[in-house]
């Protein structure tokens, strides 16, 4: 059964946190001033199990979720990781299990995946210099660690898509070397606008570099045309390379929103549920979950909250009397972008 939200979008796609920790730093994302040694993290007994999570997608699956996407945090962390993607591939309705994560971790653990039914990983890398990517990752690991996680993954039999923060006067000039490098390997390279999701990454207009400009950078050495989204809601705007080898993506809820087709949903390692990435409060599941409430008492109530769903942020962004950017917004590092 399909569900619909107040502006008829479907609930389709969920996107699973497992962990809210990392082992990364990014300054994007959780800078190491304010995830450092003391920062609290979720305890073991506030994180769901694999029998709540696999629960709780099963009943997600039943409203109209097919694709099922794994976050953190970094979930390679997450012990039960294989566990969890085994039982969560074998749900009726279950048509895409993958997998966020930044690599780090990937190289020893990719084959073990793959046979617990992955089927895809997006992989984390925001330039191919080591000074660049340990400035934005907080010193936490070199590229090459990185690249061994993702020809590992490939050669396990995922298919491998790579993921650009792209961020003004940070990593501006790593883009085209970033296009050329996984252009030759046949892997697709998607650049993310800098947004502004959660409190702490000091986010403003000035290191955004926009859709625009990043195409008509890339335009210049790889000429591009527009391609058909794979399917209705894609997060990514695809272009091809004239010359056939290949294309690339670009993610831009900052200069060109998508929300208008967002089918996505978010579930944070606590059980809380998101609507909207930017959302500024979330709905507890893991109450529900931990009550004795049966399966059917649980749908019912994430059916009401997704069809009072209006959630349109980076349409509304900088909106006079919306509100918008004022309210303190959830954590990145909780749901997994």
């Amino acid at each position: 059964m399909e569900t619909h939200d107040q502006y008829n979008r479907i609930l389709r796609d969920l996107r699973l946190s497992v962990t809210d920790r990392c082992n990364f730093r990014c300054r994007y994302c959780m800078p190491e001033e304010i995830f450092g040694k003391d920062y609290a993290f979720l305890s073991r007994e506030h994180i769901l199990s694999v029998e709540e999570t696999v629960r709780i997608t099963r009943i997600f699956t039943r409203l109209g979720a097919r694709k099922i996407r794994i976050t953190g945090g970094e979930p390679l962390l997450r012990k039960e990781l294989p566990d969890m993607i085994r039982e969560v591939s074998r749900i009726p309705g279950v048509e895409d299990v993958a997998l966020t994560t930044n690599g780090s971790l990937l190289a020893r653990h990719a084959r073990t995946l793959r046979e617990a039914g992955l089927m895809r990983v997006a992989v984390s890398l925001d330039a191919l210099d080591d000074d660049t990517f340990l400035a934005m990752n907080g010193g936490k690991a070199k590229v090459a660690q990185v690249l061994e996680g993702i020809d590992a993954a490939a050669e396990a039999g995922l298919a491998v898509k790579v993921n650009m923060v792209v961020q003004k006067g940070v990593n501006e000039h790593a883009l085209l070397p970033m296009v050329r490098y996984f252009r030759e390997r046949g892997h697709i390279l998607r650049m993310i606008e800098y947004m502004d999701v959660g409190n702490t990454n000091g986010w403003n207009w000035d290191q955004v570099v926009s859709k625009r400009e990043m195409l008509e950078r890339i335009h210049a050495e790889f000429p591009l045309a527009p391609a058909d989204p794979n399917y209705e809601g894609e997060v990514a705007s695809r272009f091809r390379f004239l010359d056939g080898q290949g294309e690339i993506g670009v993610i831009s809820s900052v200069s060109d929103a998508f929300c208008s087709t967002c089918t996505r949903g978010r579930l944070s390692a606590d059980g809380m549920f998101y609507t909207c990435l930017f959302a500024t409060k979330g709905h507890d599941l893991r109450e529900w979950l931990r009550s004795g409430a049966t399966d059917d008492e649980i749908a019912e109530h994430i059916t009401a909250i997704w069809e009072g769903r209006h959630d349109r942020y980076s349409l509304d962004r900088g909106k006079a009397g919306t509100g918008t950017g004022r309210e303190a917004k959830v954590e990145m590092s909780r749901i997994g972008g």
